[in-house]
């Protein structure tokens, strides 16, 4: 995800073997955990890379053959801490607040192109992101699952390529 010439490379190849895309999903994300004063620049970096830069060289490297196709949607997987930050997740949420900012200005580039940018933001989704020492530990039995966000990102993509969501926000019903 964060290596240029293998996203390039990766998009060369699915093109030449499946013909232009018209659905890209951008869901690789990491995250580290720590306050500002004890985060290494070494962690900033890697989730940045991984969830902005990936995320922008995916897009760049599918976009010009959506464009010339005339139509494709493009599903960005924020967060719903790119809308509250919390303590430990500096670098996380300074993340998923930077795909949404990308996933609007991108929707404002290439809607009148007939290309819809879909930012959902999910809520605890019980994968093993939990596996991991996160600030927080939410009961995994009534978090979302993968197969809820799936489901969402499926019905939006089903509507009429006349309209679109730009956001969404899923959470748990009662975490």
């Amino acid at each position: 995800m964060r290596d240029e010439a293998e996203v390039a490379g990766f998009a060369a190849r699915v093109q030449r073997e499946m013909g232009a895309p018209t659905i890209v999903i951008n869901n690789a994300g990491i995250a580290r955990f720590a306050p500002v004063t004890e985060m290494s620049a070494e962690q900033w970096d890697e989730v940045i890379a991984t969830n902005l830069r990936g995320m922008f060289l995916v897009t760049r490297a599918f976009l010009p053959a959506m464009l010339a196709h005339g139509r494709g949607a493009i599903v960005n997987i924020a967060s719903l801490a790119g809308r509250n930050g919390f303590a430990g997740g500096a670098a996380y949420c300074a993340s998923k607040h930077g795909v949404l900012g990308f996933s609007k200005s991108l929707m404002m580039e290439v809607r009148k192109r007939d290309i819809r940018v879909i930012a959902v933001c999910p809520g605890s989704v019980n994968t093993a992101f939990f596996d991991a020492n996160t600030p927080f530990q939410p009961d995994r039995e009534k978090i979302l699952r993968a197969e809820d966000v799936t489901r969402v990102v499926l019905e939006v993509l089903e509507l009429d390529e006349r309209a679109t969501v730009s956001e969404l926000d899923i959470r748990p019903t009662n975490p």
